[in-house]
């Protein structure tokens, strides 16, 4: 649905945007994930054609968008950042002009205007003014008018900033639902928002692609992935003493323990030998846990290096 090659952007001497390539297909929801000012917003604003590239091609389910922009924007449904909106209107003549300008009139337009109002749970704000509005409203407003049309691609920037907990939640699982029959991508910075919604992240950083996969393939490059966290009746030294297949351990507060196991040892294996040992030196065994390991850690060690080309 999204094919995106060599993609750069520069605004005078600032690469803002450096070469990257991703691919998104139905069924997906991809997770733009990045610290501030990685190009996030840039990227997205160039695939839905707000921005032109420097250099590089996007294709919107097959058409050039440089060639063939009218043709690619009516597949692609878009919240830009900060959700604008015309203040001065009712949510209803907001959605209905959105509408209209989508192609929709009569019959087609009430539905779908009834369709996204019902998905965002504008119900009890129809009839109000934008203006009187919370930020979240006008946040679901802006979401509605994105999806009026039903598109096959939608492209969220930041789709949950300034919603509290519970609308947060409405709309992750809204955009999980709705990634089952489109191609969702999504720009983010909280880490809880990939996991609860995304099938597939890119990590982005100072314009640069820096990590491409799924939320598991993320999670397994982090150090803590694979270690193994024990609770005992006492002190495990002894039982550890001679066991194969510890790299190392670090002690935990409340007495737990982690331990690491080497390289090419399964941490199953690991956690039958552990338990085996304990058995043996008569060690009660409380709690006994694989770590799957964690996005933050992850996160920090892609975005964040003293070593880094620092551009102009």
């Amino acid at each position: 649905m999204i094919q995106a090659r060599n993609l750069t952007k520069t605004f005078g001497p600032k690469v803002a945007v450096d070469g990257i390539s991703f691919t998104l297909e139905k069924g997906e929801v991809l997770g733009f994930l990045g610290p501030n000012g990685a190009g996030k917003s840039t990227t997205m604003r160039m695939v839905t054609g707000y921005l032109p590239p420097t250099s590089g091609e996007i294709l919107i389910s097959n058409l050039n968008l440089a060639t063939r922009p009218v043709a690619a924007r009516r597949l692609i449904g878009y919240l830009p950042e900060n959700a604008p909106s015309y203040s001065d209107m009712t949510v209803e003549g907001f959605l209905r002009f959105a509408a209209n300008m989508r192609g929709l009139s009569g019959e087609s337009a009430k539905r779908a205007l009834g369709r996204a109002v019902e998905l965002c749970f504008l119900q009890p704000v129809l009839h109000q003014g934008i203006e009187t509005l919370s930020k979240g409203y006008r946040h679901r407003i802006c979401f509605a008018q994105s999806i009026i049309h039903d598109p096959d691609i939608l492209i969220l920037d930041e789709p949950t900033d300034g919603l509290d907990p519970n609308q947060k939640h409405e709309v992750r699982s809204l955009i999980k639902s709705m990634g089952r029959t489109k191609a969702i991508l999504f720009s983010t910075h909280i880490l809880e928002e990939v996991e609860a919604a995304c099938t597939r992240a890119v990590v982005i950083d100072r314009g640069r692609i820096v990590a491409n996969g799924t939320p598991e393939d993320l999670k397994a490059r982090s150090p803590e992935a694979g270690a193994i966290t024990i609770s005992t009746s006492k002190p495990m030294d002894s039982a550890l003493a001679g066991l194969a297949g510890v790299r190392k351990t670090s002690q935990l507060e409340n007495g737990r323990l982690r331990i690491y196991p080497v390289e090419k040892l399964s941490s199953a294996e690991l956690v039958a030998g552990l338990l085996a040992a304990a058995q043996k030196a008569g060690v009660d065994v409380y709690d006994i846990r694989i770590e799957e390991g964690r996005l933050d850690d992850v996160f920090r060690s892609l975005t964040i290096s003293d070593t880094k080309e620092v551009r102009p």
